[in-house]
């Protein structure tokens, strides 16, 4: 072997021994930036001018102490109606840790409940067919750290999609976990997803009990009841003044919550009157 071969071969050997390596034979080291600029550069442009991404900034009270949660506690319920920033805070915090060494993975999950008729089956791998859940969050994620940072995270491992299904028998540590609408979980699912929590993790379930798509009692009503009181759990609650994505949301909103009461306090006295 020529000298100058067995340099390039060492080099390549300590190359591929870092974490974080992408598949343009960039290292990537979340844990070592001290800045939020993170990306995968391409072959084309090796040192682009880094984009700097803003810090979150909380939009209302609630959100600022939904947030200051996260940083305190094991596991936070987020509970409260749509637009009120819930997977947008958790994914901000989420990307704050992973980009700041505090964490060494973020894992995201949800049970698998459409809303209204199913899509019926979806062609690919497992993971493509969760992409559509886990759309939504990505884009949170997106928003806060830039698109070259979560995908570099996706694509070395940082950043995970689980199915809910198949997380029994694990153990997270060191993960920021996210647990996504969870209204839809049973007692049992709930159950079987919050003792996976391991050492110096961070667990976030948000969830609507208002938008409930599953017959039997929900899981997520069913674990605030139990272990709320339990050292390390925080549940916060966003109201309908919370609701930041527009006015007309939070009057929509407010209109389908206001008929709901109403037809359920029919149906009460109706019962009675038997």
């Amino acid at each position: 072997m020529s000298r100058k071969h067995g340099r390039a071969k060492r080099q390549k050997n300590k190359l591929q021994a870092l974490d974080y390596l992408s598949e343009d034979n960039v290292v990537i080291d979340f844990h070592s930036s001290p800045h939020n600029d993170l990306y995968c550069p391409s072959r084309k442009q090796q040192t682009p001018p880094a984009k700097q991404i803003k810090p979150i900034q909380a939009k209302n009270k609630a959100q600022d102490l939904f947030m200051s949660a996260i940083k305190t506690h094991t596991l936070i319920f987020g509970l409260g109606p749509a637009g009120t920033g819930k997977s947008y805070c958790t994914a901000a915090m989420a990307a704050q840790a992973l980009i700041a060494g505090g964490v060494d993975s973020i894992i995201f999950t949800r049970p698998a409940v459409e809303t209204g008729n199913s899509m019926g089956f979806l062609p690919g791998k497992l993971d493509e067919k969760f992409d559509p859940y886990f759309s939504a969050f990505k884009s949170c994620l997106i928003s806060n750290a830039g698109k070259g940072v979560i995908e570099c995270a996706i694509k070395n491992g940082n950043i995970t999609v689980e199915p809910l299904a198949y997380m029994r028998g694990k153990t997270y540590n060191r993960a920021f976990v996210v647990l996504d609408e969870a209204q839809n979980c049973t007692p049992d699912e709930m159950k079987m997803f919050m003792t996976r929590i391991g050492k110096d993790s961070t667990v976030v379930i948000n969830g609507d009990l208002s938008q409930k798509d599953i017959r039997c009692y929900s899981g997520l009503h069913d674990a605030i009841t139990r272990t709320h009181a339990v050292k390390g759990i925080y549940v916060h609650e966003f109201d309908y003044e919370d609701i930041v994505r527009s006015d007309i949301v939070k009057d929509i909103i407010m209109c389908y919550d206001d008929s709901e009461q109403k037809m359920q306090e029919y149906r009460t006295a109706g019962s009675n009157r038997m």
